[in-house]
């Protein structure tokens, strides 16, 4: 029995970003003429039948179909879903197609495949282009049986999906849904759909090409010299986007030759966001805004340097102290006064310690205030919380069981410990944060000598989690450290446990300290401090000038404009605005961290790729972000309106992808580019 085919065109007249497209003119003829003409030239379609809302605002559209007798059916302008259903009973058909409007290059001998395909599978509800799209975007072509649309319509409960139609059939497991790949690669970013004014022109320049014959076959003829000239000059943004950052690969690329890993920060490592597009090197940065290599200017709207910069890049106060210093001499065989004063300076803020001993990274000051904890204590074992850098002691954890990776939890996945000793097993247990039970258990059991933890990181403080931890310490004679290289000079002028209340043995203040230069500090008791003088711990350029007189003169700033108000002030902003658009846009999502070190992580499979869509459309603007913002004293509602309203176009595609959209259709970077080379 041969099944009849209905190809049901969805259109309206009030699209908010171009109305009345659908009447307007290509090749001579109305969009929704030119579609419906290009469809008759089908084999396989026995009908076709435009489905419009019935409302007075697309009467001039009814009013079209009627004077050029072009099949019409009203329904409901929200729920389309239920305006195909209605139409699909109305006319006795076996197979539907949907077509939306928007795609006047609808391809004829395509179309036919895909419907030919359908009916000689077995058991398939749905077969479209787009789950994943393969195709050009406009050549989008949907099929399902009318006995299966019904079935959606019964079930069909999410307001999404009775707008789009068609993303219930991915959602619904009891369907069996099958999708057609483009044989010549990934063409999914050449744009033939009809948005916009501009793609109003382009895609009448289609037709001119072809002289106006409406019935041409765009895949028949991708390899002619005027269509692929025609698509060189849709991709040439993502062509530029690639080649204005060719400096920047080019010495990442000599990078990797040379250096193990390309870098020696994981955090500014490109990998992390997109290859092929991330600026990867910077020529000078000034205020919150960065230069790379190849002249292009970009706003910062991610870490600030990884939250060393709360005062701005090259903050002219700061820099002019280090200027003046290095005229002087940064380096001698005696000690620079500024070492003591910083010192005295940081205990004044902290007058609950009374030593301090300096180092120019996080890493170091976490591993020499493990020496000191150790010595002071007299047993080796650590309990952890948190991210504590790259030294033996702290990756060591993952030594603890076999195939273990006991770190996983704890910000970084997947860390190596190839190297580590393995002589160092069972000496760092970590822990949850929140999760005290866990850690009387590992006190109890493991001799523990040092509880070494953030105060928070993705989370706000738990003060009733953290009182019970110095409790802990305190009943067991245990060295309590606080490694605050992040959350320093955030919500206070110093640590964040002054605002707390709760007091460690030890802090790490960093990253912040020297507004961009090298100094961090290990601040602590006199008598735990002193328990250096038991071990050997000392370098050389711990003693250099630089990192003393930035700390200086940063704390001086920082009071004057009380810095930490400032960036918890704008971080509420930022996320409150996170939450209102998530609200908007009905996605399920997470705002973790304190306001300065904001964060928000997506509850869907792809959080990950939701991130790289967002770092792709923020670099199409010039703007460096992600799902983190560390922000600064020179981020304001003003300079971050461009970053919100491109987010709210990415939160709009990603809330689709939680209705069953597939966001490999948004990524484009090589995948389209590199397949059209392949043309020539």
């Amino acid at each position: 029995m041969n099944k009849k085919v209905i190809v049901i065109i969805q259109a309206r007249n009030t699209s908010k970003r171009f109305s009345n497209k659908v009447l307007k003119k290509i090749a001579g003829l109305t969009v929704v003429d030119l579609i419906y003409r290009r469809i008759k030239n089908s084999k396989l379609v026995d009908k076709i039948v435009y489905a419009i809302p019935n409302n007075s605002k697309n009467l001039p559209l009814r009013n079209f179909l009627i004077k050029t007798k072009i099949p019409y059916f009203l329904g409901d302008e929200k729920n389309v879903l239920k305006r195909y259903y209605n139409c699909s009973q109305k006319y006795h058909h076996d197979i539907i197609v949907r077509i939306t409007a928007d795609c006047p290059v609808v391809d004829i001998k395509l179309l036919d495949e895909m419907i030919k395909e359908f009916k000689g599978f077995k058991n398939v509800d749905y077969y479209s282009n787009i789950n994943p799209s393969t195709f050009p975007d406009g050549l989008d072509i949907e099929i399902f049986k009318k006995g299966s649309l019904k079935k959606v319509f019964r079930r069909c409960q999410n307001s999404f999906c009775k707008e789009h139609v068609t993303p219930y059939f991915k959602i619904d497991k009891s369907f069996k849904i099958k999708n057609k790949y483009f044989e010549k690669g990934d063409f999914s970013n050449l744009r033939v759909t009809l948005d916009t004014k501009y793609d109003l022109r382009k895609i009448s320049k289609i037709f001119g090409i072809f002289k106006n014959n409406i019935y041409f076959s765009l895949l028949s003829n991708l390899k002619t010299k005027k269509i692929k000239n025609f698509f060189k000059e849709d991709i040439i943004k993502d062509q530029n986007l690639v080649k204005k950052v060719k400096s920047g690969q080019d010495f990442w690329n000599r990078a990797k030759k040379v250096i193990p890993s390309g870098n020696h920060l994981l955090s500014k490592s490109p990998n992390l966001f997109i290859k092929s597009i991330w600026p990867s090197y910077y020529k000078k940065a000034k205020g919150c805004n960065i230069v790379d290599l190849d002249n292009n200017k970009y706003f910062d709207v991610s870490t600030m340097g990884v939250g060393t910069n709360i005062l701005g890049y090259s903050n002219s106060k700061i820099d002019n102290a280090v200027i003046k210093s290095l005229k002087i001499g940064n380096m001698s065989s005696l000690n620079s006064k500024e070492e003591v004063l910083l010192a005295e300076k940081l205990i004044s803020l902290h007058p609950w310690f009374d030593m301090v001993r300096f180092s120019r990274t996080g890493g170091e000051a976490n591993a020499v205030a493990i020496r000191v904890s150790r010595a002071a204590s007299g047993k080796d074992n650590i309990a952890i919380c948190g991210y504590h850098g790259w030294h033996d002691w702290y990756l060591s954890a993952n030594l603890n069981q076999k195939g273990s990776n006991n770190l996983d939890k704890h910000l970084i996945d997947g860390l190596e410990i190839a190297g580590v000793p393995k002589g160092l097993k069972n000496t760092v247990f970590p822990f949850n944060y929140g999760d005290f039970s866990s850690l009387e258990k590992i006190v109890k059991k493991n001799n523990i000598g040092t509880i070494k933890m953030e105060v928070c990181r993705t989370t706000r403080p738990n003060i009733v989690f953290l009182e019970k931890v110095r409790k802990l310490a305190s009943k067991n004679n245990i060295v309590l450290i606080f490694d605050e290289c992040t959350t320093g000079f955030r919500e206070t002028l110093g640590g964040l446990h002054k605002k707390i209340r709760i007091k460690p043995d030890i802090s790490i203040l960093g990253k912040a300290l020297g507004n961009g230069y090298a100094i961090t500090t290990i601040l602590g008791k006199k008598n735990i401090m002193e328990s250096i003088n038991k071990s050997f711990v000392s370098s050389t350029f711990w003693t250099e000038r630089i990192g003393y007189v930035a700390g200086l003169k940063t704390l001086e700033v920082m009071k004057e404009v009380e810095s930490w108000k400032q960036i918890t002030k704008i971080g509420n902003y930022i996320q409150k605005n996170w939450r209102l658009m998530f609200d908007k846009h009905h996605i399920n999502a997470n705002i973790n961290g304190i306001p300065s070190l904001s964060n928000f992580t997506f509850n869907h499979i792809d959080n990950l790729k939701f991130k790289t869509y967002i770092t792709q459309e923020m670099l199409r603007n010039n703007i460096l972000a992600s799902n983190t913002i560390y922000p600064c004293i020179l981020h304001n509602s003003k300079n971050l309106s461009k970053y919100f309203k491109i987010l709210d176009k990415c939160f709009k595609d990603i809330s689709s992808c939680y209705q069953g959209d597939n966001i490999d259709n948004y990524l484009k970077f090589g995948k389209s580019l590199k397949n059209f080379k392949r043309l020539n």
